[in-house]
């Protein structure tokens, strides 16, 4: 079966399923239409299959949190970054209050403590602020400008008060600065990001094809920078779902709670899914069914050997 094809009876199959809620982790997110649907494969090759509200933009979120981590690493190298976050999963919900390592470090990079240390690490290299280099980092993966959504951010900045209080207690075991704030707002920032799917999977694909944008050939993650970033991907990617994921799935993934997940499969393609119905873990309903079905349907899991060579060659 074709992919196009595939992608055109998976979304007919799970078009009406209606299970999961919006997130209500603050007013400004949890107003999205739950009903929007779309999936998104950007391939290695520059090519895009795509079907569903294309057009419908929504905020990164969580999924942010790989491209923040690849920037750091970028900035400052592994030794430093993983001297300030863990790299272990934790077993926990992504936004508990705190759960440090024997080191005194968050866990790893993509829970909510982890990240906002890591938008901390972020350094204004290129431009004035650190969220205008968070910014035209991601932009380089999308492979074109992409822009804040300002509601979503002031609603997420006044209202995520567990955020907050993540924040205060890092600053209280010293794992961040006096500036703690400043980088807060940075981590908001950075949750804002507006994406649609197929833009989501372009940014998918650039990790896919070795760190470098299949349209532009901007290399934006270095090769061994990029191996760190789908590590933590694959092991802490999907929250505390990481495990029975790693084991039914088997690739680098990452979700958002505003119900976007982020797929790679290395050296074919990035796919993208929005759907904002979430289940009980954050991870969107309709995007883990599709996901599974894809992984399944064309053996994409990392361990199984009969994993395609190139996407076009899929019959």
């Amino acid at each position: 079966m074709k992919i196009d094809e595939a992608i055109k009876n998976i979304y007919g199959k799970y078009k009406n399923d209606l299970s999961g809620e919006v997130s209500q982790s603050f007013p400004a997110l949890s107003n999205v239409n739950p009903d929007h649907f779309s999936i998104s494969i950007a391939t290695v090759d520059g090519d895009i299959y795509h079907i569903g509200d294309l057009e419908q933009e929504f905020t990164i979120q969580s999924i942010s949190k790989p491209f923040s981590f690849g920037l750091a690493l970028e900035q400052h190298g592994h030794d430093f970054v993983e001297n300030k976050v863990g790299m272990e999963p934790t077993g926990e919900d992504y936004d508990s209050i705190i759960k440090l390592d024997d080191q005194n470090r968050p866990f790893n990079p993509m829970v909510n403590s982890g990240a906002i240390v890591t938008a901390g690490l972020i350094d204004a290299r290129n431009f004035e602020t650190k969220k205008e280099e968070l910014l035209s980092y991601y932009s380089d993966f999308a492979g074109g400008a992409l822009a804040i959504d300002q509601k979503i951010y002031k609603s997420e900045y006044t209202n995520s008060h567990k955020n907050w209080a993540i924040a205060h207690l890092l600053r209280h075991f010293r794992v961040m600065t006096a500036d703690f704030k400043t980088d807060l707002e940075v981590y908001f920032n950075q949750c804002s990001v507006l994406v649609n799917s197929d833009k989501l999977a372009l940014m998918g694909a650039t990790l896919a094809n070795k760190g470098i944008n299949p349209v532009t050939k901007k290399q934006c993650l270095s090769h061994d920078n990029l191996r760190h970033v789908l590590s933590i991907m694959f092991t802490c990617g999907m929250y505390n779902y990481s495990g029975e994921w790693a084991f039914d799935v088997g690739l680098p993934a990452k979700s958002g709670i505003s119900g976007g997940i982020l797929m790679i499969v290395p050296g074919l393609a990035g796919i993208a899914i929005y759907s904002p119905r979430l289940d009980k873990r954050g991870n969107s309903v309709r995007g883990i069914k599709v996901c599974e079905e894809l992984s399944n349907l064309f053996r994409f899991h990392i361990f199984d050997y009969e994993t395609p060579k190139r996407i076009k060659d899929i019959k």
